[in-house]
């Protein structure tokens, strides 16, 4: 019967990277395991809306290199150089070629500001 209850522990537990220290997190507490987690993300310029809603993970380039932001990541800000941001959501991958772009990110949301 105990290792009924321990199974079930374990396949409630859920454990993903910490996105900017690698560091392996485990989470039990309401965990879904059918549905990832997602944040908030929201990708404009001045006069035009390219996308707003939620994504599993978005992948851009800096000057360093390509990088990707996934849920609880850590408060970031960059400039963007040209390249296809790409955003992964649950449903579909959408493509946004970009010239130059300003990413916050902050509290699960993503926001890119684009042509600034």
């Amino acid at each position: 019967m105990a290792d009924d209850d321990k199974k079930k522990e374990e396949e409630q537990e859920v454990a993903h990277t910490n996105a900017s220290t690698g560091e392996v997190v485990h989470n039990t507490e309401g965990v879904d395991n059918k549905k990832h987690p997602v944040m908030a993300v929201k990708v404009y310029a001045p006069f035009q809306m390219y996308f707003e809603g939620e994504a599993e993970s978005l992948t851009a380039v800096n000057e360093t290199g390509p990088f990707d932001i996934l849920p609880h990541h850590h408060n970031f800000l960059c400039m963007l150089v040209p390249c296809e941001l790409i955003i992964k959501t649950p449903t579909e991958t959408k493509k946004i070629k970009i010239a130059r772009a300003l990413m916050h990110v902050k509290a699960e949301k993503v926001t890119v500001f684009v042509d600034v």
